[in-house]
């Protein structure tokens, strides 16, 4: 994949982290309980919460993983795995610009527990 390809994928990935985040971040509820809330509705909050928080360190992680392949963007190493420095296929790098395997290394690497 050539490298302003690859500069436009990883932006539109930056992009769409980010407006997740800050979404997330925005729909948080404060920490203040009215006296006279259903208890239903303060364990569906709770679970709201918590689900929230769940997936903002899932976009936290995706976005360090992005900051990774920018790096190797500006290194020259994008596109290559970072197991064997065998080539990610464009197929992948294209659905998800910030991989770091190739689609068999991927999928060992999580049998493995990571």
């Amino acid at each position: 994949m050539d490298a302003h390809r690859a500069a436009q994928l990883l932006a539109a990935e930056r992009e769409r982290i980010e407006q997740h985040l800050q979404l997330l971040r925005g729909e948080m509820p404060a920490d203040t309980i009215i006296a006279d809330t259903d208890q239903g509705d303060l364990a569906y909050d709770m679970n709201e919460r918590e689900r929230d928080a769940s997936r903002i360190t899932e976009l936290a992680e995706e976005l360090r993983a992005l900051e990774r392949a920018e790096a190797r963007l500006a290194e020259g190493g994008y596109g290559l795995s970072i197991e064997s420095g065998k080539p990610i296929s464009d197929a992948r790098l294209e659905r998800l610009p910030a991989a770091e395997r190739t689609a068999d290394e991927q999928r060992l690497w999580e049998r493995s527990g990571r």
